[in-house]
């Protein structure tokens, strides 16, 4: 077998059958990713393939990163200022070590689907495929709008903050048609949710003006928040996504609430209880907006962010130095979050996904107390992060069958700063298929492409598309 030839991740012929008749064609909806929005407005061509494919300044591919850490290179050929063409050439160093890690099989997936080489990235190879990569990304098809066009993309949910203005989504909505794809707003209120931070005040400040709502206490941020609700689902948002690194859940009053707001805002501590009573809160009104709108709440838990503080300081976040999070009972505090919200039946469509793969089962299970209403209420994401790699994708999905229905299952997301990640949803399908084809030659389910292929192209595509409403 050659190296990802046609069958790669696909171990017989039901599962071939499946990807190569079923799920390969069909569209992509990317629900969430870190794309920039000003990006694909601009549409420009970048001037090299390290610019697209591993930075930018600090912003770009934290999981290279990481690898090229790993590997011994100097930080100026990573996040520094160092030469694109020897940063190319460290990362096809880099590579030529990674056998075994899904980033080995990501880039040389991306280099045949994007590039037409085919051929081993390495040291030797980076000179001539530098060459060839910098000549395409010059041409038309290389330009960021119809990267996502040619990669069978339909939608493209950005995250973005509730203050934004959404400038860029406004512009790039009137060229909708012509680019052949959605690029829509999704919600992420990091800086509402970190109370404890020195920038509080300021942001809080921001959201009173963008919002037009005077805030002095937190039914004030309720209100704003409302508003902005109204505001992103009218450009065409239908998620929200909420980073809990840590939590506990303890329930506060209005009065205990208005307090611990105006402690924030004047930069004042906070205990941990308090933190804790303010997030809480924060999150039972979020989770009511998201249930009054439709839309779909996704909470990504259980990690460690920034363990490096050095480098933190000197680089900032998002650059590599994060791990999966060890909080143990995160999902019985979360339980007590949902069991709240079923007092008064506002617990939005929810995905729920864990860096640290011993929460799925407890997931999975808790899940299913707070089913009902709708198809797949709540959801056990994609393997995320640390997890998107074939075993952790084909956990993932044991999981999500044995414990609920699969087939409901609104599949993969890239989650990524890059228009060259889309083949990941092409991997994710191959395991997908091998899955359902594993199951059916050992006889635990009928041995049919056709209604396999109706479950694979719906996983692929199809639920994604009825579960968010995004062509409603």
């Amino acid at each position: 077998m050659s190296l990802l030839d046609q069958d790669f991740l696909l171990s017989n012929e039901t599962a071939k059958t499946l990807f190569h008749d079923y799920a390969a064609k069909m569209p992509i909806i990317d629900f969430h990713c870190h794309l920039n929005p000003e990006e694909i407005y601009e549409n420009k061509n970048y001037p090299n393939i390290t610019k697209i494919w591993l930075n930018e300044g600090t912003y770009g591919d934290h999981y290279k990163w990481r690898l090229m850490r790993a590997n011994g290179v100097d930080e100026k050929y990573i996040t520094g200022n160092g030469d694109d063409y020897k940063k190319f050439i460290e990362w096809a160093k880099t590579i030529e070590r990674s056998y075994g890690n899904p980033l080995y099989e990501w880039t040389h997936l991306e280099l045949k689907r994007f590039f037409h080489i085919d051929e081993e990235f390495t040291e030797e190879s980076a000179p001539r495929i530098w060459k060839k990569a910098n000549k395409l990304l010059q041409t038309e098809d290389f330009k960021p709008r119809n990267l996502i066009k040619n990669s069978n993309v339909q939608v493209v949910c950005t995250t973005d903050d509730p203050a934004s203005d959404l400038k860029y989504h406004k512009l790039i909505k009137k060229d909708e048609e012509i680019n052949g794809f959605k690029t829509l707003p999704a919600m992420r209120p990091d800086k509402l949710i970190q109370i404890d931070r020195e920038d509080y005040g300021s942001y809080i400040k921001t959201l009173s003006d963008v919002s037009g709502i005077e805030i002095n206490g937190f039914n004030d941020i309720v209100r704003a928040l409302h508003q902005r609700f109204e505001f992103f689902d009218s450009m065409g948002g239908r998620l929200s996504d909420h980073s809990l690194l840590k939590y506990h859940f303890k329930e506060a009053s209005e009065d205990e609430l208005d307090i611990i707001v105006k402690k924030g805002m004047a930069n004042e501590e906070l205990s941990q209880t308090e933190v804790d009573q303010y997030l809480t809160m924060l999150l039972e009104n979020l989770m009511a907006l998201n249930n009054e709108f439709n839309w779909t709440m996704q909470f990504h838990i259980n990690s460690d962010r920034d363990l490096n503080r050095p480098m933190f300081d000197k680089i900032g976040p998002d650059t590599g130095y994060d791990a999966v999070g060890t909080q143990p009972d995160i999902v019985a505090q979360i339980s007590q979050l949902y069991t709240a919200m079923q007092n008064t039946n506002q617990i939005p469509k929810t995905i729920f996904y864990s860096l640290n793969n011993n929460d799925w089962m407890e997931l999975a299970t808790m899940m299913g107390c707070f089913q009902g209403g709708t198809k797949q209420r709540l959801q056990l994401g994609a393997g995320w992060w640390f997890n998107d790699t074939a075993e952790g994708m084909n956990e993932q999905l044991r999981i999500f069958a044995q414990q609920s229905l699969l087939p409901n299952f609104v599949g993969m997301l890239t989650d990524s700063r890059s228009f060259l990640s889309y083949p990941r949803h092409e991997y994710f399908r191959r395991v997908l298929c091998n899955f359902y084809g594993k199951l059916a030659q050992e006889g635990r389910v009928p041995n049919d492409t056709e209604k396999l292929g109706k479950i694979v192209q719906d996983i692929s595509y199809n639920n994604a598309k009825n579960y968010f409403g995004f062509f409603d």
